[in-house]
């Protein structure tokens, strides 16, 4: 159809074929004042039972405060539970459920281009999470953990489902509980590998309103966000090198693009799109240019001997 008509008693004019009628219309589901509203209850409860919590209710803040959120959603009317029962109570995850592995050349080609993506993003949270558990990342440890990731990407693969790989929200509890045993992991990973073989659960998770969610997640990012600040305020040279703040200026703003202008690509090639989609490629990719810019084969021996063991503490 060369046009959209209008309908009946409609003031919206007819659309052109090929444009979009979003940015002119609003959309009443966004931003409503009911999910903002369930978000910023969800933070407060994380942050009172932070607080005043004692032991372990202090540890799953995060958690009480999910489930505060979603007792207030299921009373406001915003949760549904027909999918959790209709779902059953135990079933096995039979392998490649969608049919056998098609090996496209082009489609393998992009998801290596996501997997660059993905483990330039797992590198910032490992060097995140080293900082906060006092740990030190050595190049062997994180081609370890780049080597587990892939893993998890094979294994969902196998199992129906997306790749499972590093996310910043876990990285972000490690600072909201303080626990930082790797056992703690295991238990949690057993844990979810039994909520798999139980459909309600899934089904009980799912029914979560993402208002929930985003109450939370403030919480988890922005723990990961303060450990990034950290990093770079105690181990990078602001005062002695005035090109480091070039750096970080012009890399936070490459990374800010697909946040603040998601449409800013809508001219360019669709095959770097996935790419040039990621604002934590953006910025990796500036960073490391800019630094063998201004930096890279400057400065003598001893200042960068200096320099490395500043960034070792």
């Amino acid at each position: 159809m060369g046009e959209l008509a209008a309908t009946a008693g409609s003031t919206i004019p007819p659309v052109p074929q090929g444009l979009s009628i979003a940015p002119s219309v609003p959309n009443p589901a966004y931003a409503a004042p009911g999910n903002i509203l369930i978000s910023a209850i969800v933070l407060i409860a994380i942050l009172v039972i932070a607080k005043l919590g004692k032991g372990f209710v202090s540890n799953i803040a995060v958690l009480l405060g999910i489930i505060v959120g979603g007792v207030l959603a299921a009373l406001m009317g915003k949760m549904s539970f027909d999918k959790v029962g209709d779902a059953g109570w135990f079933s096995l995850i039979t392998p490649f459920h969608f049919g056998t592995p098609v090996f496209d050349p082009v489609m393998i080609l992009t998801m290596v281009l996501v997997m660059i993506v993905v483990m330039i993003e797992s590198t910032g949270m490992f060097l995140a999470l080293g900082d906060m558990t006092g740990s030190k990342i050595t190049q062997k440890r994180l081609a370890a953990g780049l080597r587990t990731d892939g893993l998890g990407t094979l294994i969902g693969g196998i199992f129906n489902t997306f790749p499972y790989t590093s996310f910043s929200q876990n990285v972000g509890l490690v600072g909201v509980t303080g626990i930082r045993s790797r056992f703690i992991t295991v238990a949690g990973g057993l844990i979810l590998i039994v909520f798999g073989l139980v459909p309600k659960m899934g089904a009980l998770v799912e029914a979560l309103p993402t208002a929930v969610l985003g109450g939370a997640g403030l919480v988890m990012f922005g723990m990961v966000a303060a450990t990034g600040i950290r990093i770079l305020a105690s181990g990078v040279d602001f005062a002695g090198n005035r090109h480091n703040l070039f750096i970080v200026a012009v890399s936070l703003g490459f990374g800010m693009i697909p946040l603040v202008a998601p449409d800013f690509k809508m001219w360019m090639p669709h095959a770097i799109h996935p790419l040039i989609d990621s604002g934590i490629l953006l910025a990796t990719i500036a960073a490391v240019s800019l630094n063998a810019f201004f930096n890279g084969g400057s400065g003598t021996e001893e200042e960068l001997r200096k320099a490395a063991a500043a960034a070792d503490h």
